[in-house]
């Protein structure tokens, strides 16, 4: 699972122990689809749709609109909350959510651009999405402008809360480390968003300055070939170890491993993958973009600045200090400053205000749509037209009072 279906599942269980219910609808993955339950209940919803590209679904616009309507009213849903700018599934949910007069949430992990195409394509999806939208939570403060100068939202109709770590699981091990080196491990996607190429420049200068220093790569993607090549080329097989894909499960057991974590991407909105590594008592060295310098103070992360000359000097800073660290007490600090259950309760505080705030009229949506620019306005207003004629045949076809409610899990009792 990667950082969002993360966040999904450990917001979802702090979420249902606080009284609430929770589901969780997404596509299928592979064999994978129907419906299965997680631990405390938690439902999933595997709906048969086929990916696309980068795991999203082919947008439809409306052919998700049935099978949601049903499953919304069958569970009976108060509020829908969506994760991720890219997910097609999670626009078409809003949409399809507000035409029903469901209070929405939009939840935004990462950061874009404004100048290529892909990022004002994006954009301009976003910006439809959220014109009509409840509340949107960010994960940092960068985020948070971030999303308010794409989508051009009311800034205030945007809270910010950060991710969080399950300190129960990153706990340090010290004994699994090795004595007689420094191990730096890096965990990521093997991509150019991921400073990957910086990571290629930096490890045989690293090597060069310390015999005794060892890299450990998690992680797969386009650029595991450009590592590959740079160990090949510098001789490094014994120095750099590339792991491949890591379960989630499997993350803790290989930073305990380490001494150093290196995180070296060239845009993150937040980067929970640091404070996992933190937690289990590592010295962070990380490029400073994006959210990152908002998840630690100076003493617990070295910054750099996001290119080779620079991460190579602040490496090599940690290199010389991290025997000084104390993994347990880093442990600690992270475990005051980052626990799910807070940020549970902060999201119920979204969920309330939501909750308060009276459903608007369809000519109201319509205006808002339109305000999305000249053109993209009335291609709004046609799309958001179409779905409520769509909503409206289906209230004829299949009446909400005649779908079977479901029955909700016993959390209480087990």
């Amino acid at each position: 699972m990667g950082g969002v279906e993360m966040h999904l599942y450990q917001l979802s269980q702090c979420l249902i122990k606080r009284g609430n219910k929770v589901i969780i609808i997404t596509h299928a993955y592979g064999p994978r689809s129907g419906i299965r339950y997680l631990t405390n209940g938690l439902k999933v919803y595997y709906i048969p749709f086929v990916q696309f590209y980068n795991q999203n679904t082919f947008p439809t616009f409306y052919a998700s609109f049935p099978l949601l309507r049903e499953i919304l009213i069958r569970e009976r849903i108060n509020i829908v909350h969506c994760h991720q700018a890219f997910s097609t599934l999670a626009h078409e949910t809003i949409l399809h959510a507000r035409t029903m007069g469901y209070p929405t949430c939009f939840t935004d992990h990462s950061l874009f651009g404004f100048a290529d195409a892909s990022s004002i394509h994006m954009n301009k999806v976003l910006k439809f999405s959220l014109s009509d939208i409840s509340q949107v939570i960010c994960v940092s403060n960068t985020s948070k402008e971030n999303t308010v100068l794409r989508s051009q939202i009311d800034p205030q109709l945007v809270s910010v809360i950060p991710n969080a770590v399950d300190t129960s699981v990153f706990t340090p091990d010290p004994s699994a480390r090795d004595p007689n080196k420094i191990t730096i491990v890096i965990l990521s996607r093997l991509v150019y968003r991921k400073g990957i190429d910086l990571v290629i420049d930096v490890i045989p200068v690293i090597c060069r300055r310390f015999p005794n220093v060892h890299f450990l790569i998690g992680g797969d993607g386009p650029k595991r070939v450009e590592l590959e090549e740079m160990r090949e080329k510098h001789q490094l097989h014994d120095r750099v170890e590339l792991l491949g894909s890591i379960q989630h499960a499997a993350v803790r057991s290989v930073l305990v491993r380490g001494d150093i974590f290196l995180n070296s991407s060239l845009t993150e909105a937040f980067c929970i993958a640091i404070v996992e590594a933190a937690s289990c008592g590592l010295l962070v060295v990380s490029t400073k973009v994006g959210g990152v310098p908002e998840v630690f103070p100076p003493h617990m992360m070295k910054y750099s600045e996001p290119n080779s000359a620079d991460l190579t000097e602040r490496l090599s800073e940690a290199v010389a200090v991290v025997r000084n660290i104390v993994p347990h007490q880093l442990h600690q600090e992270v475990k005051a400053m980052y626990n799910w259950d807070n940020v549970a309760e902060r999201t119920e505080k979204v969920y309330d205000r939501m909750a308060q705030i009276p459903n608007i009229s369809f000519f109201e949506r319509l205006r808002r749509f339109h305000g999305c620019g000249v053109v993209a306005g009335k291609i709004n207003c046609l799309v958001a037209s179409t779905d409520y004629l769509l909503w409206r045949l289906l209230e004829w076809y299949s009446p909400a009072h005649e779908i079977d409610t479901a029955i909700d899990f016993p959390c209480n009792t087990y």
